[in-house]
């Protein structure tokens, strides 16, 4: 992917971008004096959108932002001050954590990418349909990508058209929420209207747009209920989000024959198999790629450090799967897996506390077990050296199933989607005859399981508003800390809008 980029560079020029430090190089913007021109530019100009996902900032903010903070995981001791302030809840250091800099400048520029398809595919002289569908992908691209940033720093700037020039990336602060879900809403719907289903490793289609309306939605209509700050002030109605939801959520799982569960845990996470009905929408990585965010690390992360080279894990069922060793950055916390129950595949097969050679002996390095239970979601056994082709699973059937049961509450429907993704984990049904509390309750708490280490769970804590209550290192935090980061200082020190 990254050397198309390159030559769309070339192609395009570039200007400053305001989300970066004043002594970097020049990146993001756009001269469309020369280009799209015909189908291939626009191709190239919404691959070069989709490629800011990939930036090795952004993609491992994934799990940085959305597990490293919750009580999930706790990173190895050595592991750079930044995920260390994050993962203890250090505020005061927030507004110049690189992580949480890095973050926000990366989905602008994703932003601006996005815009820049928007504004000049209409000029190009080439088939209306397939205009329609790189249109379509760069509204769900710009809604997706304010969507991460309303998630994780509430009230942020709002560019509506492409920035050319430096003069123009001064965008004052959104009024409130309101005016940010709006616009998420307006682009989910026209991605809807313009894409089609058509599952394509890394890119969006129309399920994937229903998908994220539906995870908005739902965002409000739960953080709303919680009265969690900012949400609680927004002029939204929370039944009708909780409708809103339920209703993009069903399109999903009623209205396509794509798109479904899998019966076997492993084979959801099977890196030789990125096409599997789960997978609504995940970022484009493979080991062929030349350099890091073409081809992935992201398995490194999670796998202790083993000496000696390549390890098996098992399978449950007298297989083996290879692999290579890690870093040991993100170590469970052995409360979080307690919560899973004795039988539950996700957590004791998902979740992985020893580790064999090739006769199926436990290393001797950890002769009693690993040091923590790390996440095997992310394992490549044809790896080639540190090249892998894991990758974040960005949208997952599974995720929109369960938005659709906590959204609609104890219906028959509801309680077999989620009587289904536990039977699959080996685990009994819910218990029947659940009020709609209560019901929303044990969804939620499904999800925390189901979707361990795919950059859930904050947002989760958050829209619930039990980051300081759930999260040790937050406790005694408030409600305003704990549910968005502060605006990095750089960006307002750069931004007279703010």
């Amino acid at each position: 992917m990254k050397n198309k980029v390159l030559n769309i560079i070339l192609l395009m020029g570039i200007i400053l971008f305001s989300a970066c430090e004043l002594n970097e190089e020049p990146y993001g913007f756009y001269s469309e004096d020369n280009f799209y021109k015909s189908a291939a530019d626009a191709e190239a100009a919404i691959t070069y959108a989709y490629d800011a996902l990939t930036f090795l900032e952004y993609s491992r903010g994934v799990y940085i932002l959305g597990d490293l903070s919750t009580d999930e995981c706790f990173p190895k001791t050595d592991q750079a001050g930044d995920q260390q302030d994050i993962n203890n809840w250090k505020v005061a250091n927030f507004t110049t954590n690189r992580g949480l800099m890095n973050y926000f400048k990366y989905a602008y520029i994703a932003i601006n990418r996005s815009n820049a398809v928007l504004e000049n595919i209409t000029q190009a002289n080439f088939d209306e349909n397939q205009k329609n569908i790189f249109m379509g992908e760069a509204y769900f691209l710009r809604a997706w990508n304010y969507f991460n940033l309303v998630k994780n720093f509430g009230l942020v700037p709002v560019h509506k058209s492409l920035v050319k020039t430096l003069d123009q990336t001064a965008a004052p602060m959104a009024e409130n929420l309101d005016e940010i879900y709006n616009l998420i809403f307006s682009d989910c719907k026209k991605a809807i209207e313009l894409l089609e289903i058509n599952q394509r490793t890394g890119r969006a289609d129309k399920v994937a747009a229903q998908s994220l309306a539906a995870k908005a939605y739902l965002h409000i209509a739960s953080s709303k209920s919680a009265n969690a700050p900012l949400y609680s002030d927004m002029g939204k109605d929370i039944e009708i989000m909780y409708d809103s939801a339920a209703y993009f959520a069903d399109q999903v799982i009623n209205n396509q024959s794509l798109y479904g569960f899998q019966d076997d845990l492993l084979d959801i996470f099977d890196v030789e198999n990125p096409k599997g009905s789960e997978h609504i929408f995940l970022m484009s990585m493979d080991r062929s790629g030349t350099i890091e965010g073409d081809y992935s690390k992201i398995s490194k992360l999670f796998i202790p450090y083993i000496a000696g080279g390549d390890i098996f894990l098992d399978n449950g069922d007298g297989t083996y799967t290879k692999s290579h060793d890690g870093w040991s950055v993100y170590q469970t916390k052995e409360s979080f897996y307690e919560k899973f129950e004795g039988a539950d595949k996700r957590g004791n097969l998902l979740l992985v506390d020893k580790v064999y050679d090739a006769q199926g002996n436990v290393i001797s390095q950890y002769p009693g077990g690993l040091p923590y239970r790390f996440s095997r979601k992310y394992v490549d056994p044809l790896f080639e050296a540190d090249k892998t082709s894991t990758k974040p699973f960005l949208i997952r059937f599974s995720d929109i199933a369960l938005i659709y049961a906590e959204a609609v509450g104890p219906t028959a429907e509801a309680y077999e989607i989620v009587n289904f993704i536990r039977s699959r984990a080996g685990v009994g049904n819910l218990p029947p005859d659940l009020g709609l509390n209560s019901f929303r309750e044990r969804v939620w708490e499904e999800r925390g399981l189901e979707l361990m280490y795919e950059g859930n769970r904050l947002y989760d804590l958050r829209r619930f508003n039990r980051v300081s209550e759930l999260v040790e290192e937050a406790s005694g935090l408030s409600d305003q800390e704990t549910l968005f980061y502060p605006i990095p200082k750089v960006e307002i020190d750069l931004n007279q809008g703010l």
